[in-house]
């Protein structure tokens, strides 16, 4: 279960999307889950990057069922949700606690009759109140919102503002990730906006002390962020 904490905000880690080294990924995020408070790993597998309009090709299923099952592995052995993105049928089969699935990925309906009432399932709404009231009404487990800062993870579709996230936060009581170029230096005005999540990616497995000490930085700030 992905859960937030009273009056407090929690990192969700995503991985690279094109290791060049599964098994030294599955090193890093043991140690990472270690080093500080996470709540979730969102594992996001995808293929080479279309040079032309920027988009990602998936990962072929045999890629993903070769290497999701270690780190979600990891993850259930910490005591942490695994989120396997875009493919709820390969969720359900490989035994990831959710799927969160973007705009143009299965629907939350389909994801919900494929993986069963028990299970997380997270919707991308990019700047979208229409999306996200849409998304919680129907049962999600959590909207995410975003991109807030430029990405090199993947070229994002939308650009959104943290007081997106402080409307959210204050009418709604579904969780709300904030995704998009988060790393310890600019995660302040999410947390005091409210966010429940903090999706960080490359401001973890990029930390020029590590992928832990990115962990560590990104719970310090948030820490820094909440105090009275």
């Amino acid at each position: 279960m992905i859960t937030p904490q009273p009056l407090r905000c929690r990192l969700y880690l995503i991985t690279p999307p094109r290791p060049e080294d599964p098994a030294a990924l599955a090193r890093a995020l043991d140690e990472a889950l270690e080093a500080g408070d996470v709540g979730a790993v969102q594992i996001r597998f995808k293929g080479e990057i279309n040079p032309e309009t920027g988009d990602e090709a998936p990962a072929s299923d045999a890629y993903i069922r070769q290497h999701a099952p270690v780190l979600i592995a990891i993850a259930r052995t910490r005591g942490v949700a695994a989120i396997l993105n875009d493919r709820p049928d390969l969720a359900r089969e490989l035994g990831a606690d959710g799927v969160h699935v973007g705009q143009s990925d299965a629907s939350y309906e389909a994801a919900r009759a494929d993986m069963g009432r028990d299970a997380v399932i997270g919707v991308t709404c990019h700047a979208s109140r229409h999306h996200a009231i849409e998304a919680a009404d129907a049962g999600a487990d959590y909207v995410a919102f975003g991109a807030f800062y430029p990405t090199t993870t993947k070229t994002p579709s939308s650009q959104a503002d943290p007081e997106i996230v402080e409307w959210w936060s204050e009418l709604f009581t579904t969780p709300c990730v904030a995704i998009g170029g988060i790393n310890a230096e600019n995660a302040a005005p999410l947390v005091q906006a409210g966010a429940d999540f903090l999706a960080v990616s490359s401001g973890v497995w990029d930390h020029p002390e590590g992928p832990a000490a990115g962990v560590r930085a990104l719970n310090a700030a948030i820490k820094r962020a909440l105090a009275p």
